[in-house]
């Protein structure tokens, strides 16, 4: 992208048409890597064995995982990359890219070391069984052993590519490998095929992610001569205002997904000590309520690199106007999609397991956590502001909020007052609690003057 149409697309183009160019390819590649997750949970299930489904869920924890080093790397870079595009300091935005680049590979080879040296105490933390565990243990052979590398390093070039307004370039990116590993699943899981199970599930991702490595590199070369992105070694290094420009908003997104882990752990071990059939249900309706959650989360990604720009360049009625657009639209869709869930949860759930006791856990399960999906959208919103401001500290305030303050304690004290269906409302009772401190952090910065604005720039 040249910088005439960075102009054009950050300072000059009407709002809702801005938006839409970078927020519509987003949400939809955040769809379709739902439906890639969801695709594991539907052929999975379609194997009727609860271990082969609790097997992907008990798993999750370890790939939510993979997104702290995401957000440090790509949440950081691309935040970084977008505010020195608004100062036109383009030597920072190369060099923002190489170090996102580079760190992210690094901790992806790190990564797939540590789960596998330590592979049996891991199994036992996530809550893996010995009915569960063989079945856990092929899955995380190839999505995290084989698959850590390319699985961060996908999704972190994508942050990159979407910070300096490629967004259509991103999601095509994503969605290539996403589409890939639903047209692979079948094939790998299902008894015509290799007949796999959980592990031929991993097996696809691991491929899926690294057919999207390939096109991202791929781009980056047909486009070498016009963008910004850089994954030069000359260009990597660790200058002082790079490091904590990328890790002043990378740490706190990275502790929040750290914090996201834990919460998730816990809550399938609760669930473990109820069987399979209590993991898989929440598992399956987890990844159908995480179907809005990405919406939510995708939107909120989507126009954090406008937030950025424009913060940057001083346009601070511009930057408001972008947010104040984002909540009206996204609100009455939440709302009427948690409706919609309510009334259908137990439909939903049949899809994916024609199982009785399944469909009876699932749906309640998926009432109680969809009445937190109108509440995501503020605290994504707050979230991505703060990140695309270089306010990482409130962002670190408000992960530390949702898990340590709200949601773990909450857990534990309606587990115990309402044992197994009192754990999913522990997130819809943080998120109401969330929400309301968006509302008055967000009008907090719309206060400040713009002056204040330089303190947080990196």
């Amino acid at each position: 992208m040249n910088d005439d149409n960075k102009i054009l697309l950050f300072e000059q183009m009407p709002i809702p048409r801005a938006v839409a160019k970078l927020a519509i390819p987003t949400i939809l590649s955040s769809l379709v890597m739902v439906l890639y997750n969801l695709a594991d949970t539907y052929f999975v299930g379609m194997l009727n064995d609860p271990v082969q489904n609790a097997a992907v869920t008990l798993a999750a924890p370890v790939l939510l995982a993979f997104n702290a080093v995401n957000n440090l790397f790509g949440v950081g870079s691309s935040s970084m990359m977008s505010r020195a595009l608004g100062r036109k300091d383009y030597e920072a935005v190369k060099r923002s890219s190489a170090f996102g680049f580079y760190c992210a590979v690094f901790s992806g080879l790190f990564f797939a070391f540590a789960c596998t040296v330590w592979k049996e105490n891991l199994l036992a933390l996530l809550g893996a069984s010995e009915t569960t565990r063989e079945a856990t243990d092929s899955y995380m052979f190839w999505t995290v052993t084989c698959g850590a590398t390319p699985a961060i390093l996908n999704v972190v070039m994508a942050y990159m590519v979407r910070a300096e307004g490629a967004s259509l370039h991103a999601s095509i990116g994503t969605m290539s490998g996403c589409l890939l590993n639903i047209l692979l699943d079948p094939f790998f899981i299902l008894p015509f095929g290799l007949h796999m199970g959980a592990a031929g599930a991993g097996m696809a991702t691991f491929i899926s992610n690294c057919v999207a490595c390939l096109y991202f590199f791929a781009l980056l070369y047909k486009k070498r001569k016009n963008t910004c992105v850089c994954v030069n070694p000359k260009k990597f290094g660790f200058q002082k205002a790079i490091v904590l420009g990328v890790c002043g908003v990378g740490v706190p997104a990275s502790i929040q997904n750290l914090l996201n882990v834990t919460g998730m752990t816990l809550l399938n071990n609760f669930a473990a000590a109820f069987g399979a059939d209590a993991v898989a249900s929440i598992g399956i309706s987890h990844k159908i309520y995480t179907v809005v959650f990405q919406i939510a989360l995708g939107f909120s990604q989507g126009i954090m690199p406008l937030v950025s720009y424009n913060y940057a360049s001083g346009n601070r009625r511009r930057m408001k106007d972008v947010i104040l657009f984002a909540i009206r639209l996204m609100m009455p869709i939440m709302v009427g999609v948690t409706v919609l869930y309510y009334i259908f949860a137990g439909t939903l759930i049949r899809l994916f397991m024609d199982n009785e006791v399944i469909v009876a856990y699932g749906t309640r399960f998926l009432r109680g956590e969809c009445l937190g999906i109108p509440l995501i959208v503020m605290d994504f919103l707050a979230v991505g502001v703060f990140q695309a401001l270089g306010m990482g500290r409130r962002a670190l305030m408000f992960a530390v909020m949702r898990k340590i303050v709200l949601e773990i304690p909450a857990l534990i004290i309606l587990n115990h007052l309402f044992p197994l269906y009192g754990l999913v409302y522990a997130q819809p009772c943080a998120e109401l609690v969330l929400a309301t401190a968006a509302v008055i952090m967000l009008i907090r910065i719309f206060q400040e003057e713009p002056a204040k604005q330089t303190d947080h720039r990196s």
